[in-house]
C-alpha cells in the first residue's frame, strides 16, 4: 500500500485555484511512505479476521484484515475508513488536487469542479507507471504530525496525461495475422482466453498480453478467427479495495456470442458478412440534397413487426422482418417514403440489457386471456410486470457493448448471423427511400463493479470510464453508471464506436441520447471525424450523416459544471441538431414533469378547459398567448434571432422570449439545429396525452382531429420534423408514461389498423400509478377509442401532411436568413385571434427585391392552424384581393372539413373549421402552363420532377381573377397521384 501526502517540498505549490494557499510545511514522500510501510507490514502479519472492513491489498492482491489497527490505533480509524472514498484527483503526472483546504488552464477546462482544491506535486523520481497500478492514497498530517486526513486518489486525469493513445484498438485482421490491443494502463495482469465455441468449454489457448505503455497486445495467427474470446485481468478495483482477477469482454468488441459473455474474432470486410450489393450501397442511396430535407420517423425494432401476421414468423420482431417487402409494416413505410419522409430512426440495437439473446429463454404472457380482460383492469399490468425481466422486451437504454448489433434481434446470437441480418435491414430501408439514423447511448453503461457480467468498462479500467463525484462515488442523473467523455480514451471510444456504425454498417446518422451529459468537444470532434468520410475511401458519405440528440442540462453536468457540455444552448452554431422541447410544451400543456392535465395550445387551454385550476381568467390568457409565442419562434425553426411580434405586441428575437423558468425559447443559429416533435418513445404517446389533457366529454373525432393539429405543426415547421411511430395511427400504449419495460402488450402497434391498442388495461404500476384515478375512468369509457376509419383517417392526413411539406422547398428553408426574410406571423399583437395561429411563407413573385426564387410552383404560401373548437374567421388586411387557393393535396384531402376552408379575396378574411389546419396558396402561371404536355406531366416530390404518363388527363380552368393589378389563371389539375421519389416508378392513376 502507498499513501501520498502533501508530496512537495515547495513552498509554493502548483494550484489549483489562485486564490487558495498553504503554509503547512509537507512532509517528504520518503518518510510518510517509509512510515505506512512499516503500519501495513506490521498488520500484514495479523491472523485475525475482520467482519468486513478492509484496508488495502497489497500488490499480490492478499487482503489483511485491521482488526489489530481498530485496538493499536483507534484515534486514527475515521481516517482510514475514508479510504472507501477517492476525493483526492491525480490529474496530470506531476499535479494532485484535494480539497483539504490553486489556476492550471489544462487542468480546469477539464476539471472545473475542483477549481478550489489545493495542488500538490509529485516528484519526478516517482514510477508512475508502476504506483498506478495499485492502490493509492493521500494524507494530510498537522503541525504535531498526526495524520488529519486521508483519502483514496481518483486517477482519470494522470492516465490521460501519461497513457493517452491513439493506435489500433479491439482485434485487428492482418493478412497472416491478429492482433488483440486492449488499453488497460491499470492491470497488473492480461491474459487472453481462446474458446472453439461460445459459450461451453475450456479455452484452447491462454495468450499473455504484453504491457507496451499501458496498451496490452498479443499477436495470433489468422487461424483464431471465428474463434472467441475473453480478457482476464488482474487489476485493483476501488470499489472492493483489493486487486481483483475477472474475465471481461473487449470494450472494442465487433462480434460476441449470446449476451456478449465472449467476442468472436470476426472480420467485418469479410464477403461472408456482406448482402449482395452491400460495397455499391453508398452509391445507392435515397437522395439528400440538404440536411433541411430530412423528416424523421422513430421506431422500436421489436415494435415493428413482432405483431405483425404478415411478416414471416421466424423474422417477426427482428432485423430481417424490414427485409419483407409485401408485410403491412413495411407497406406502411413506403406510403410514408412516397409521399416524403427521409429517415428512419431505429432505437437502440447495439448490444444492451434486459433481453436474452436466446429466444428459447424468454416467458410469454397470454395475450388471448389478456385480450378479455375490462380495459381498466389491474391484472393485464401484473401479468406483464411479473415476466418483463424474462421477456423478450425493453426499449435498450442499457447499454452494454456499443459496437456490436443486439443479438436477441438476430436469428441466432451467436456468431456472425446478427452483423449480415442488421445489414441486410439497413440495405432493404434503403432500397425504400429511408435513411437509417441509430439511436446511440455513449452517456451511461448499464452495469459497474467487478461482479456483474454486464459490467465492461469499470472492469477494465476501473475508476476511469464513468463520471464520479468528489467523494468518487458514480454518477447516477442519467439513470445509471453516468460516462465520462472528458476524459480521453472515453471520447475516443465513442469516436471509434460511431465511426465503425458508419464505416461497416453504414448507417446515414446518429440520435445521441442524452446528449448534454456528453461534453460539446466530443460531439464536435464526433461530427469532425464523420464528415472526413467519402464514399470513394470509405464506402460512405459522411457529409450526409445527421448528427442530433437530446440537449437536456441537468445533473451533474449542469450548467458546465465539468466543462462545456452538448447542452441545447452549448451545441448551436455547429449544425448539430437538439430536440426543442418548447415546441412540444407549448403545443400539448405542461411538461412531462407536471401535472398531466395541464392544457396546451390545442388541447384546450382557455378555449375548452378540462377539470384542472389552470387559475384565473387573466393567468391563462397569458399562458395561451405565451403558448402561441413559444410555437411560432419553433415554427420557425427556434432561432435565436429570429424577429416576430409577441402577444404584447413587442418585436422580439426567439431568444428574447423567455420559458416559465427564463430560459430562452429561441435558441438555434441554422434551421437544421431543430428538431421539432411533440411526442417520442419517452412519455405517452400523443393520441395518450390529449387523451388525459382535452376535456373528458369531447367527441373521439375532436380527439383525433387535435391529434392531427398538433402533427401538423410538426410537419409544416422549419427545421426538421420528428415523429415517433403511431403517431400517424392514432397510437395507444393505455395511457403509460414511460413503456420501457412494458412488453409487446402494451407496446403493440397494428399496421392493418384494425385498433390502436387503447384500453388494453392500466399501464404498469411502478410508473404510472399514481395517475391511475386519472386513468381509470377514460379507459373504461369505451366512447374514448378510435374505430377503424378513425385510424385510416390519420394515416392518410399524416401522408397528405407529408406531402405537402415536399411539394415546396418553402417548407425547408437551409438558412437562418432564408427563414427571416420569408416567414411571418400575420394574426399577432395584442389583438390576436385566440387559438389560431397565422404563418406566411413569402418567395421572391410575391416577396422583397432580391429574394431568390426558391419555387417554380407556389410563390406564396399561408398556413392557418386553428386550434380551436370552433370555426374560426381569420382577417388579414394584407392579403386582401390576393389570387389565393387550397393546396393541391387539400383539394384532394381525405378530411372533408379541411376543403371547406375558403377565403375570400374581397376583405381577405380566411374561414377555416374548428381544429383544422389549412394551406392557401398563390400557384404561379408559369409554373402551372410549365406543367402542361401532350402526353406527359411532371409531378413534384422533393425537390426533383419526375415524368409521369396518365391515361388521361383533366384541365380545368377555374376562372379569372382580378387583383387590381394583374390577371391570374387557376389552374386546378384534377389528378389523383401517388407521390414517388424521381428513382422509382409511378403508378397510372387517374
Amino acid at each position: 500500500m502507498l499513501i501520498f501526502a502533501d508530496l512537495t517540498s515547495s513552498a509554493s505549490p502548483d494550484s489549483i485555484s489562485s486564490s487558495a494557499s498553504t503554509s503547512r510545511q509537507p512532509i517528504p514522500l520518503k518518510t510518510l511512505i517509509s512510515l505506512f510501510v512499516h503500519l501495513f507490514l506490521e498488520l500484514a502479519g495479523d491472523n485475525e479476521t475482520a467482519a468486513g472492513l478492509f484496508l488495502a491489498a497489497r500488490p499480490c492482491g492478499t487482503l489483511r484484515p485491521i482488526s489489530a489497527f481498530y485496538r493499536r490505533y483507534n484515534a486514527f480509524i475515521s481516517v482510514i475508513a475514508c479510504l472507501s472514498n477517492q476525493k483526492a484527483f491525480w490529474v496530470l503526472r506531476s499535479l494532485i488536487a484535494w480539497n483539504t483546504s490553486s489556476d492550471v488552464a489544462s487542468v480546469l477546462e477539464k476539471f472545473p469542479h475542483i477549481r478550489d482544491y489545493k495542488a500538490y506535486t509529485v516528484p519526478a523520481s516517482v514510477d508512475f507507471r508502476k504506483i498506478l497500478k495499485c492502490q493509492l492514497a493521500i494524507a494530510s498530517f498537522g503541525d504535531d504530525g498526526k495524520c488529519s486526513d486521508v483519502t483514496g486518489i481518483q486517477l482519470p486525469g494522470v492516465l490521460d496525461d501519461l497513457f493517452a493513445y491513439d493506435g489500433p484498438l479491439g482485434a485487428i485482421f492482418g493478412r497472416r495475422s491478429i492482433t488483440l490491443n486492449l488499453w488497460a494502463p491499470t492491470a497488473q495482469v492480461v491474459h487472453a482466453l481462446l474458446y472453439k465455441c461460445p459459450s461451453a468449454g475450456d479455452p484452447f489457448e491462454c495468450i499473455h498480453l504484453k504491457d507496451q505503455d499501458g496498451v496490452w497486445c498479443a499477436v495470433g495467427p489468422r487461424s483464431w478467427e471465428g474463434c472467441y474470446y475473453v480478457y482476464q485481468i488482474s487489476v485493483y478495483h476501488q470499489s472492493t479495495l483489493r486487486v481483483e482477477i475477472y474475465t471481461v469482454s473487449d470494450p472494442y468488441a465487433r462480434g460476441i456470442s449470446s449476451n456478449g459473455r465472449r467476442t468472436l474474432l470476426v472480420d467485418l470486410n469479410s464477403e461472408d458478412l456482406k448482402p449482395s450489393g452491400w460495397d455499391d450501397l453508398a452509391y445507392e442511396k435515397p437522395d439528400l440534397p440538404s440536411f433541411s430535407d430530412i423528416s424523421i420517423y422513430e421506431l422500436h425494432i421489436r415494435d415493428f413487426s413482432e405483431n405483425d401476421q404478415s411478416v414471416d414468423p421466424d423474422f417477426r420482431g427482428g432485423y430481417l422482418a424490414f427485409t419483407c417487402q409485401d408485410s403491412l409494416g413495411i407497406n406502411h413505410l413506403k406510403k410514408l417514403s412516397n409521399a416524403g419522409l427521409t429517415h428512419l430512426h431505429l432505437l437502440p440495437c447495439f448490444q444492451f440489457a434486459g433481453v436474452d439473446d436466446d429466444k428459447s429463454q424468454w416467458k410469454h404472457a397470454d395475450d388471448v386471456m389478456m385480450s378479455k380482460l375490462p380495459a381498466d383492469s389491474e391484472k393485464q399490468q401484473a401479468i406483464i410486470t411479473s415476466i418483463q425481466d424474462e421477456d423478450g422486451y425493453n426499449w435498450g437504454y442499457n447499454p452494454v457493448l456499443w459496437g456490436v448489433p443486439k443479438g436477441s434481434y438476430a436469428s441466432n446470437p451467436n456468431g456472425p448471423c446478427r452483423i449480415l441480418e442488421f445489414r441486410k435491414m439497413i440495405q432493404a430501408l434503403n432500397h425504400i427511400g429511408l435513411r437509417v439514423v441509430l439511436d446511440v447511448v455513449y452517456n451511461h453503461v448499464h452495469a459497474s463493479g467487478p461482479l456483474d457480467e454486464t459490467s465492461i468498462l469499470d472492469k477494465v479500467v476501473p475508476g476511469y470510464y464513468l463520471r464520479r463525484n468528489i467523494e468518487g462515488c458514480i454518477e447516477h442523473s442519467t439513470c445509471m453508471n453516468n460516462t465520462a467523455s472528458e476524459h480521453f480514451m472515453v471520447e475516443r471510444l465513442i469516436i471509434d464506436d460511431h465511426l465503425n456504425w458508419a464505416t461497416a454498417y453504414k448507417v446515414d446518422g446518429f440520435r445521441f441520447d442524452l446528449m448534454g451529459h456528453l461534453m460539446k468537444g466530443t460531439m464536435l470532434r464526433a461530427k469532425a471525424a464523420i464528415e472526413s468520410l467519402t464514399k470513394d475511401v470509405d464506402g460512405v458519405e459522411g457529409s450526409k450523416i445527421y448528427l442530433y440528440g437530446e440537449g437536456w442540462d441537468f445533473g451533474e453536468v449542469a450548467k458546465n459544471k465539468r466543462g462545456i457540455n452538448a447542452s441545447q444552448l452549448n451545441i448551436t452554431g455547429n449544425g448539430i441538431g437538439s430536440f426543442n422541447d418548447r415546441l412540444r410544451d407549448a403545443i400539448l400543456g405542461g411538461s412531462p414533469f407536471g401535472h398531466p392535465l395541464q392544457q396546451g395550445f390545442v388541447t384546450g387551454l382557455l378555449l375548452q378547459p378540462n377539470e384542472y385550476d389552470h387559475g384565473d381568467r387573466h393567468i391563462v390568457d397569458g399562458m395561451l398567448s405565451t403558448s402561441a409565442d413559444h410555437i411560432q419562434v419553433g415554427l420557425a425553426a427556434n432561432l435565436r434571432n429570429f424577429v416576430l411580434t409577441s402577444h404584447k405586441g413587442d418585436m422580439m428575437k426567439g431568444c428574447e422570449i423567455l420559458t416559465h423558468d427564463g430560459m430562452p425559447v429561441g435558441y438555434a443559429l441554422s434551421p437544421t439545429e431543430t428538431v421539432n416533435y411533440v411526442s417520442a418513445h419517452d412519455n405517452e404517446t400523443l393520441f395518450d396525452i390529449i387523451c388525459l389533457k382535452a376535456p373528458v366529454g369531447i367527441s373521439v373525432d375532436d380527439r383525433c382531429r387535435i391529434n392531427h393539429v398538433a402533427t401538423s405543426i410538426v410537419a409544416l415547421s422549419q427545421g426538421i420534423p420528428f415523429f415517433h411511430c403511431g403517431d400517424d395511427m392514432l397510437r395507444s400504449k393505455s395511457l403509460d408514461r414511460d413503456s420501457y419495460n412494458s412488453g409487446d402488450w402494451f407496446n403493440r402497434l397494428d399496421f392493418s389498423y384494425q385498433s390502436n391498442n387503447w384500453g388494453v388495461g392500466l399501464p404498469p404500476r411502478e410508473k404510472n400509478e399514481n395517475n391511475w384515478p386519472l386513468i381509470r375512468p377514460r379507459l373504461a369509457d369505451s366512447s374514448f377509442k378510435p374505430q377503424k376509419q378513425h385510424i385510416l383517417a390519420a394515416v392518410e392526413n399524416f401522408i397528405e401532411l407529408l406531402q405537402i411539406r415536399y411539394s415546396s422547398q418553402l417548407f425547408r428553408l437551409q438558412t437562418a436568413n432564408d427563414i427571416q426574410e420569408r416567414v411571418r406571423f400575420l394574426n399577432t399583437g395584442t389583438s390576436w385571434v385566440q387559438g389560431v395561429i397565422v404563418m406566411s411563407i413569402e418567395d421572391c413573385y410575391e416577396g422583397k427585391p432580391g429574394i431568390v426564387q426558391l419555387d417554380h410552383n407556389y410563390s406564396y404560401i399561408v398556413i392557418i392552424f386553428n386550434a380551436c373548437p370552433t370555426k374560426v374567421s381569420i382577417p388579414v388586411p394584407t392579403l386582401k384581393r390576393r389570387a389565393l387557393q387550397l393546396h393541391p393535396v387539400l383539394l384532394d384531402s381525405a378530411d372533408s372539413l379541411v376543403k371547406r376552408s375558403s377565403y375570400e379575396s374581397s376583405s381577405g378574411c380566411f374561414i377555416i373549421p374548428q381544429r383544422t389546419t389549412a394551406l392557401i396558396i398563390i400557384i404561379l402561371i408559369s409554373s402551372s402552363i410549365s406543367c402542361i404536355h401532350q402526353q406527359d406531366y411532371y409531378v413534384f416530390n422533393g425537390g426533383n420532377y419526375t415524368t409521369v404518363n396518365f391515361d388521361f388527363f383533366i384541365l380545368n380552368i377555374q376562372g379569372l381573377v382580378w387583383d387590381g393589378f394583374f390577371t391570374f389563371f387557376k389552374y386546378f389539375f384534377n389528378i389523383k397521384i401517388i407521390l414517388r421519389n424521381s428513382k422509382k416508378d409511378v403508378p397510372k392513376e387517374s
